[in-house]
């Protein structure tokens, strides 16, 4: 498993041969944040399986429908 927040990143991990990219930023609007759209953009560009990180809480859980991802993670959710 690896982290990305960008193009670059995700190509670095894909060199490494990682199974699954966490990319983040999603929702919490920090310095990596990408947003819904920014985030489809970028999970399309790879092969490897998605998790969504960053912001996710019980307030914006149903928009992750919306995305191409096989799993998620936020400490958010679980406070």
């Amino acid at each position: 498993i690896g982290s990305a927040h960008n193009l670059k990143q995700i190509k670095i991990k894909e060199i490494q041969k990682v199974q699954k990219i966490f990319l983040s930023s999603l929702f919490k609007k920090n310095k990596n944040y990408l947003g819904i759209n920014k985030f489809k953009l970028l999970s399309k560009l790879t092969r490897k399986k998605i998790v969504a990180l960053g912001g996710i809480s019980k307030a914006n859980i149903k928009k992750l429908r919306l995305l191409n991802i096989s799993e998620c993670a936020g400490i958010s959710y679980y406070e």
